[in-house]
C-alpha cells in the first residue's frame, strides 16, 4: 500500500469524537460541577480531547480541569467509559476519571475560566440528576457506584451498562 492509498483509507474510515471528565468530591461526598455559559444544564470539568494534537483522555481530562477551575490535578483511576450516540454528530467516547476528595484549600482555590463557565457547585449526590442531562446523570451515577464499591470500570453505552 502506497503512503498515498493508506491516506486515503484513512480519510475514509468512520470518525468517533471523543471527552474527558473528572469527578471532584469535598469531604461530605458532594460533587463538584460546573455551569457552562454555551448550553443549558451543568457538567464536570472536562472536555474534548484534542487527539489531532496528540493527546489522551487522561492528559484532556488534567488540562480541561486547569482550564476551567484553576486547578492542575492528576486524575486518578478511569471509573467509566461511556459510548454516547447523538444526532448530527458522530458518536463520543466519553471517559470520566476519579479526581478523588477535595480539600477546602483546593476548593478555595477554584478559579472559573469565565468565557466558557458562569459558576460552580458542590452538590449532594441524591440531587445530581436535577442538574445533568441523562446520559451524564448515568454516566457519573456508574462512576459513583464504581467508587462505592471499588469494582472496576464501568463500560456504557449512552450511560446504561453494555450488555454485549
Amino acid at each position: 500500500m502506497t503512503t498515498s492509498d493508506y491516506a486515503t483509507y484513512i480519510a475514509g474510515l468512520p470518525r468517533v469524537l471523543a471527552a474527558a471528565a473528572t469527578v471532584y468530591r469535598d469531604a461530605r461526598g458532594r460533587v463538584l460541577l460546573v455551569e457552562p455559559n454555551y448550553r443549558d444544564g451543568w457538567a464536570l470539568p472536562g472536555g474534548t480531547v484534542e487527539s489531532d494534537r496528540g493527546e489522551s483522555p487522561r492528559q484532556a481530562a488534567r488540562r480541561e480541569t486547569v482550564e476551567e477551575i484553576g486547578l492542575d490535578l492528576k486524575p486518578g483511576r478511569l471509573l467509566a467509559v461511556d459510548w454516547v450516540r447523538g444526532p448530527g454528530r458522530p458518536p463520543i467516547a466519553a471517559y470520566l476519571y476519579d479526581g478523588g476528595v477535595l480539600g477546602e484549600a483546593d476548593l478555595q482555590a477554584i478559579r472559573l475560566q469565565e468565557e466558557e463557565l458562569l459558576s460552580w457547585e458542590l452538590v449532594e449526590r441524591d440531587a445530581l440528576v436535577g442538574y445533568l442531562r441523562g446520559d451524564l446523570a448515568r454516566r457519573l451515577t456508574a462512576a459513583l457506584e464504581v467508587l462505592d464499591t471499588g469494582g472496576g470500570t464501568a463500560e456504557l453505552e449512552d450511560g446504561i451498562p453494555a450488555t454485549g
